[in-house]
């Protein structure tokens, strides 16, 4: 790339190196071209009445790339299924959620990317629950040219990925609610944690087969796990009795299903004597009262991702401590917030970064 001063007439297809600023009394001031436009044939009369018979303009070498093409292929890159672009504007282009799903990024390969010279990528947290139309994630080069091997390099990153930035649509799912709890089985008070469940599952497109009490018996409880999955439940969600006290037995009653438990307590708050378990593939979860009366807690952090079809692990609850911490904040704004999102990236561990 070279910058020189050249006739307007022979500036066609070079690259202007600065704003022209173009002013009529009262009415407007401001970039009639900015810095960055490549000159068309069409643009040089304006610019002979703008008073410029020479300008200063680049002139792109072989392997030289207009920044808003490089823009344009950067969001093609990375754009994974599920995410649109948008058209580039001195050279950022914008990625958008073409459907309503769980956002994933590989944060590998967005760090890769960053770590190339002259180009950047932006982004939402990983696992953040987005709707169509959502900005997701914004990318440009920093010079108005940047090197051919560089656009390359990130091109070749991506397709090796399959794409840095997807959303993952929700399964829908059919789902067994058991509300645990003497007084609610016997009829003394009425049931309020059943239709908050309900009420949770279905905004994400998935249905509550039916909700079943149960008193505080772990065989019993165990018994309508058995029975839920049996009448075609694909997730099964247990409230109430998670906590250490004696007649607290729903963890015990999960295990007596057959269940295979992967964590029992998370650090999360809201939602520390949470549950998560599995039995012949269907998650089973233990769900403290806590959902009951906060609008935002663990659940909203796991469900998303397990009707996103993931299968979660006791290392995946780990990694939600860093941002685990609910504000509680008079009006929530969930998932515009931090509780929940910085969980899922690199892992450091003893060794190093994994």
């Amino acid at each position: 790339m070279r910058a020189q001063a050249v006739r307007v007439e022979e500036a066609v297809g070079m690259v202007l190196s600065h704003d022209i600023t173009k002013i009529v009394r009262g009415e407007f001031k401001g970039p009639a071209f900015k810095k960055g436009h490549v000159i068309a044939a069409e643009d040089v009369p304006e610019l002979l009445k703008l008073g410029k018979e020479q300008i200063y303009v680049l002139e792109l070498d072989k392997d030289d790339v207009h920044e808003d093409e490089a823009g344009v292929r950067l969001g093609r890159a990375v754009a994974g299924p599920g995410v649109t672009c948008s058209p580039p504007r001195e050279s950022r282009v914008n990625l958008f959620a073409a459907r309503t799903g769980l956002l994933k990024i590989d944060v590998a390969a967005l760090e890769a990317i960053n770590s190339l010279p002259d180009v950047i990528l932006s982004t939402l947290p990983n696992n953040t629950p987005v709707t169509e139309g959502d900005m997701l994630a914004g990318t440009k080069v920093i010079p108005l040219v940047v090197k051919e091997e560089v656009v390359k390099a990130v091109e070749e990153i991506c397709a090796l990925r399959g794409g840095v930035i997807r959303v993952e649509p929700y399964q829908a799912l059919d789902v067994g609610i058991i509300v645990t709890g003497g007084e609610v089985y016997n009829g003394r008070i009425k049931d309020t944690f059943g239709p908050v469940l309900k009420e949770k599952v279905e905004s994400f497109g998935s249905r509550v087969l039916e909700i079943r009490y149960a008193p505080d018996d772990a065989r019993f409880i165990a018994r309508l796990i058995g029975e839920t999955i049996a009448a075609g439940s694909q997730m099964v969600l247990v409230s109430g009795g998670m906590s250490v006290d004696p007649d607290d037995v729903t963890p015990r009653g999960i295990r007596l299903s057959g269940a295979r438990v992967e964590k029992y307590g998370a650090p999360v708050l809201p939602g520390a004597m949470f549950l998560l378990a599995y039995r012949d593939g269907v998650p089973v979860i233990g769900m403290p009262a806590c959902g009951m009366y906060f609008r935002t807690t663990i659940l909203d952090l796991v469900l998303p991702r397990l009707l996103a079809g993931e299968r979660l692990t006791s290392r995946d609850i780990v990694a939600l401590a860093h941002g685990g911490l609910c504000r509680s904040c008079p009006e929530c704004r969930y998932p515009r917030c931090s509780f929940g999102l910085s969980g899922s990236g690199p892992r450091v561990t003893a060794n190093g970064v994994t």
